[in-house]
């Protein structure tokens, strides 16, 4: 949510991706709707005939989303059930799909950036993601576990390259970072560990940002703004601007 915010802020235009069954990022949007089939799982289903009927715009002109619901998890069972090579490429038929703005204009060129919100899991609904994907940026709470899978989630995306050559790990983003003692290490071993990646053939990526903890977003969970709208002084706020001004060279 911030992240696109953020893009939108610098005059991007964004599709958001609800693909989780959770469906946390509709919900931070105002958008989720429990008892209705979510439009993701009528994507994968194939029940859908133009785009519109699936793509939901947002209090921000320019943002739209795309959500989900515990609807998604029946979809991705039964997804994994058939044969097809098309099963994975669902959303790539979507992206490719003409919209009724004007001849030849695909959903794809209507949008300066897709983010995908992804479940820590390669279910079947998230290969269709990596299909179309061209960066994957995994966010990382600072503790033993969290660091310990990295390399992972490292293998996993290394194999989803089969399907899609042109994916590209692009980095860590820390989160609720605290400067104790312990996750001051933690960071640091990170630094150190992936600055050594390639000489043990692993996929190199880099830090792209740390997002401080703060107090306020978790109060802002409940107004379901984005953080700069709620507390722009705070620290997340001002790390998320940093952040994606540093990921696409442009201020706002």
């Amino acid at each position: 949510m911030n992240m696109a915010y953020e893009l939108w802020r610098r005059g991007f235009k964004v599709l958001l991706w609800d693909n989780d069954k959770q469906g946390n990022l509709s919900k931070a949007f105002g958008r989720y709707h429990a008892e209705q089939t979510a439009p993701v799982t009528r994507l994968l289903n194939g029940d859908w005939q133009k785009p519109e009927e699936l793509i939901q715009p947002t209090d921000y002109e320019g943002m739209d989303i795309i959500t989900s619901n515990l609807s998604l998890f029946g979809a991705t069972w039964n997804l994994m059930k058939e044969e097809s090579e098309d099963r994975v490429k669902k959303y790539q038929k979507f992206m490719e799909a003409e919209t009724g703005e004007q001849t030849g204009s695909i959903v794809s060129d209507r949008y300066d950036y897709c983010i995908f919100d992804n479940p820590p899991d390669i279910g079947i609904n998230v290969l269709n993601a990596l299909v179309i994907t061209d960066e994957v940026i995994v966010p990382v709470k600072i503790d033993e576990n969290a660091l310990e899978g990295l390399d992972i989630v490292a293998e996993q995306i290394e194999d989803a390259r089969v399907l899609n050559p042109s994916l590209t790990l692009k980095g860590v983003l820390i989160t609720i970072y605290q400067n104790t003692d312990g996750e001051s290490a933690g960071l640091e071993w990170l630094r150190q560990e992936y600055d050594k990646a390639d000489s043990r053939n692993h996929s190199r990526y880099d830090i792209l940002g740390v997002i401080r903890y703060s107090r306020k977003v978790a109060e802002n969970s409940f107004v379901k703004k984005p953080i700069y709208e709620y507390s722009p002084w705070c620290a997340a706020a001002q790390d998320y601007k940093w952040f994606v001004s540093n990921y696409t060279g442009r201020e706002r």
